[in-house]
């Protein structure tokens, strides 16, 4: 018995009811491959892999991956919209006041608890989006210097 193999980017794009071009298979590696990256860096790195694609083409690509769950949109206050590759688990993120690095947090205990809220007026809720502000060790370090 041999062990299955992850599906390819194009699998995930097809699986997802999405029409596999290369340049979306280049974005979804890029933001994949990335940090939290912006339009424009995920634009650079699609251009990297595959020669020239318009921002709008990005934008538009964005959007599906988006839509169909193979991207997560966050965006934090006074920032760019960013996207990740990271989905379904329900983390959060820290963001630097200074810099405005952003990383990954996970949830603080046990599973999920921020899906239970003091009073959920009637609502379902299947997801929270918390983010965490402060210096990065970076700029930390700057700002007491």
């Amino acid at each position: 018995m041999t062990a299955s193999q992850p599906p390819s980017t194009a699998e995930e794009l097809r699986g997802a009811g999405l029409r596999v071009t290369a340049a979306r298979v280049a974005l979804l590696e890029t933001v994949r491959d990335g940090d939290h990256l912006d339009a424009e860096a995920i634009a650079s790195g699609v251009r990297d892999r595959v020669g020239h694609i318009s921002l709008q083409a990005v934008y538009e690509a964005l959007y599906a991956l988006t839509a169909a769950g193979l991207v997560r949109r966050i965006e934090p206050a006074g920032s760019p919209a960013r996207f990740e590759g990271r989905i379904g688990d329900n983390h959060h993120h820290i963001v630097c006041r200074s810099c405005g690095v952003v990383a990954d947090v996970d949830c603080a205990v046990g599973h999920a608890p921020c899906l239970t809220a003091a009073d959920d007026l009637g609502f379902t809720i299947d997801e929270a989006e918390v983010v965490y502000w402060g210096l990065c060790p970076d700029c930390s370090i700057a700002s007491s210097s």
